[in-house]
């Protein structure tokens, strides 16, 4: 893949940190998933992309991470963010092109968050359309003249930490 000019490789060595640091769990299988209950405010889970970004001109990399949110008491319950290390140039909302196990592509409005740095999506919809998919890849601009993003995520483990969000937030999974 190519961002910015610069060629995107995937992450392996991540990919193998991650894996190691899951073989000693017990209960269900959540595959790279992390699972963040300890919070009153929101339970989350965070996975990081399969492929790496490259930043500071070619000299750094990182993979985005997608986190899916459920808040106990609040509105909106449920939510999506990706965390970048690069900032986005828009400022309220940008398109995402989203495509879910190699299926057609969809465009999507998603908020920008903090610095630009997090791209926000509410509502319980973007979840239902991930339960039972196996693959997601994101695809975004960063700016006029810099180039698009994109971001592949393996969702093994995904219905089981939605289970554990849903059964920590004490709702139903969407």
């Amino acid at each position: 893949m190519i961002v910015g000019g610069v060629r995107a490789e995937p992450d392996s060595a991540a990919f193998l940190l991650v894996a190691a640091e899951g073989g000693d769990r017990t209960g269900p299988d959540l595959g790279n998933w992390r699972v963040n209950t300890g919070s009153d405010e929101q339970v989350t889970a965070s996975l990081h992309a399969s492929n790496k970004l490259i930043t500071g001109g070619g000299a750094l990399g990182y993979s985005p991470v997608l986190t899916l949110a459920c808040r106990p008491d609040g509105e909106p319950r449920w939510s999506e963010w990706l965390q970048l290390s690069d900032a986005v140039s828009a400022s309220r909302k940008i398109t995402i092109s989203v495509i879910v196990d190699g299926g057609g592509k969809t465009d999507e409005s998603w908020s920008v968050g903090s610095r630009g740095r997090t791209l926000v999506r509410d509502g319980d919809d973007g979840i239902k359309r991930l339960a039972s998919a196996n693959r997601l890849t994101l695809s975004w601009r960063f700016g006029l003249l810099s180039g698009r993003g994109e971001a592949d995520f393996e969702l093994a483990g995904l219905s089981e930490a939605i289970g554990q969000i849903a059964a920590s937030c004490k709702t139903d999974p969407p």
